[in-house]
């Protein structure tokens, strides 16, 4: 694996960054989570998964407010089902998002091993 140290020369930080595995670009695409999430889960951040409800914070889309699509890791961009944008053909398009811009309001917990991550990283849920 490659190591994360912050190196000065900028064009080292880009390859590093393009040397990465599928594990750590997941974790890259994190997103923090809505303060009721985070009260309830005890976790500030998780990563964006497909079926995760968001909220764009920042840009041209604020407040805008929609479902995961599609993650793209390679590229570390998000797309978002409601945030779309017409071409010259009138075709409609998904407008790629930064995580950075995102907040996550409803979680998908479909998936038992995200449900044992956010255990893992946060307190156990009382029941």
């Amino acid at each position: 694996m490659v190591s994360q140290q912050k190196v000065k020369d900028s064009g080292k930080n880009r390859a590093r960054l393009a040397e990465l595995g599928n594990s750590a670009r997941q974790k890259n695409l994190s997103v923090i989570l809505s303060p009721s999430l985070k009260g309830e889960h005890g976790v500030k951040a998780l990563p964006v998964r497909n079926g995760d409800t968001v909220v764009v914070r920042r840009g041209e889309w604020t407040l805008q407010e929609g479902k995961v699509s599609r993650v793209n890791t390679s590229n570390k961009k998000v797309f978002v089902e409601n945030i779309k944008r017409e071409g010259a053909d009138g075709k409609e398009s998904l407008i790629p998002l930064c995580p950075e811009n995102l907040m996550i309001t409803k979680l998908n917990l479909d998936d038992k091993w995200r449900k044992k991550i956010i255990e893992r990283l946060g307190f156990a849920p009382s029941q």
